[in-house]
């Protein structure tokens, strides 16, 4: 792929736009995996599990979903009620049925409080804290520049992972059972579970290094086999057919995952722009070849036949942005975000254009700050959201807010050293009693905790 002055802008917003396959591929599978971001799968996912989280009783809003950059099929849960699904298991699922199936199995580990004593696991497993390891270094925005770096974060050990987060065949069973009474509350046949499982028996001969980590973790008997069997049989949303919707939604997840996954020449080849979806895929393959007249030629064509779709609007952003014509892109992220306002995705991603857009600071920094209060009430967790409220903060002269946007953002990312040192300077800047000042406290003894705990 070429290089171009714009690769060095892009250097300058690492923390979100980095990632794909062939960067992540390289990263030896015990060492980590990348977990990556997208407004639309991440959507699709939420269509997905809202009525199986609520038929568990479950709070949906209370679930984080995140996505793992890896082609095996696998999906789990860890403390903190999180769920990981990797991208193998969505690209490989044929019907939306198999992966709300696999929503409802691991709703079942949540609700029946399989996951409830693994904090302490967690905490002494060779030192590795799972979910702070997971989620630490923040998440990759699927981007279509593949030079510019990756965004991995360690597990640590494969094996202490596959401990950690491995069930008895009595838990899988129950959990089988849970979830079968979730579908069918939801509205939805337990197939999808059952031709999950019956794709991964066919791996169950396999040396165990060759097996789906899920099967690995899940393991699978003939007795859970039969009892899928006679659910499906016994299923009153037996032979219910997939609803369009659902499929439509399957279909642009799958192909825009091949978009950013696949090999441009491989997506090229292989979709022949007959469907909507194919051509979604082209134009994002179009995109990381650096054939932006062609790419932003079959978005606009999306955009005439869908006007208000957001994720077209926001892949046009995208190009247009990661092309060094942050200007431009603008005008297709606000769009973005006034058709789904309720993203915060989109709405982080107008605020870092805002941002480039203006380095002196003004209207649109200013702008930009309103968006960022808005993502971090959602995505407080998140560093990169905070480093550009501290951007933000800065150039609009703010020296207390943004010395308390470096610290929280240092303190998602683990640093709890820079982070109370950040907190510290923040109170100095900040009105003594103010909102904003006692946040700044609440993260210097967060911080001081932190290190109190480790010895530092």
């Amino acid at each position: 792929m070429r290089k171009r002055a714009g690769a060095r802008r892009v250097l300058a917003a690492l923390t979100t736009l980095v990632i794909l396959s062939a960067v992540a591929a390289q990263q030896p599978r015990a060492q980590g995996l990348a977990l990556i971001r997208d407004a639309e799968i991440e959507q699709t996912l939420r269509v997905y599990s809202r009525d199986v989280f609520k038929a568990a009783g479950l709070d949906p809003e209370a679930i984080s979903l995140h996505l793992v950059n890896a082609d095996s099929l696998n999906a789990f849960v860890t403390p903190g009620r999180r769920m990981f699904f990797h991208t193998g298991l969505l690209r490989t699922a044929e019907t939306p049925f198999e992966v709300i199936g696999v929503i409802a199995h691991e709703t079942a580990h949540i609700a029946s409080g399989d996951i409830a004593g693994r904090r302490q696991e967690q905490r002494s497993a060779g030192g590795m804290a799972l979910t702070s390891a997971l989620l630490g270094a923040g998440a990759a925005v699927l981007t279509g520049r593949g030079d510019v770096g990756a965004a991995v974060t360690s597990f640590g050990q494969g094996a202490a992972l596959s401990d950690l987060l491995a069930y008895t065949r009595a838990q899988e069973g129950t959990a089988d059972q849970a979830a079968v009474s979730y579908l069918n509350k939801a509205g939805y046949p337990p197939r999808g579970l059952s031709a999950f499982l019956e794709k991964l028996e066919q791996q169950s001969a396999l040396l165990p290094e060759n097996q789906a980590p899920f099967l690995r973790t899940h393991p699978l008997t003939r007795d859970r086999l039969q009892f899928l069997e006679e659910a499906v049989r016994t299923s009153p949303h037996h032979g219910q057919p997939v609803p369009e919707a659902l499929e439509r939604r399957h279909a642009r997840m799958q192909a825009k995952l091949a978009g950013f996954l696949d090999s441009p020449e491989r997506v090229l080849r292989e979709r022949d722009g007959s469907t909507l979806p194919d051509r979604y895929a082209r134009a994002i393959a179009h995109f990381r070849e650096d054939s932006l007249d062609r790419a932003l030629g079959l978005v606009d064509e999306l955009l005439a036949e869908h006007p208000g779709d957001p994720y077209f609007h926001e892949l046009k952003g995208q190009m247009l942005f990661e092309n060094g014509r942050v200007e431009d892109a603008l005008a297709p992220y606000q769009r973005a975000v006034e058709l789904a306002p309720e993203q915060p995705l989109l709405r982080l991603a107008l605020a870092e254009a805002q941002i480039r857009a203006e380095p002196g600071g003004g209207e649109r920094t200013r702008k930009a700050v309103d968006h960022l209060d808005r993502v971090l009430k959602v995505m407080g967790d998140n560093p990169f959201a905070w480093r550009l409220a501290a951007t933000a903060h800065g150039r609009l002269g703010d020296q207390g807010r943004a010395a308390l946007a470096l610290a929280e953002s240092a303190l998602a990312k683990g640093d709890a050293a820079t982070a109370r040192r950040q907190a510290e300077r923040a109170r100095s800047h900040l009105e003594k009693g103010s909102t904003a000042w006692h946040q700044a406290s609440d993260v210097a003894n967060e911080a001081g905790r932190r290190l109190e705990k480790r010895g530092g």
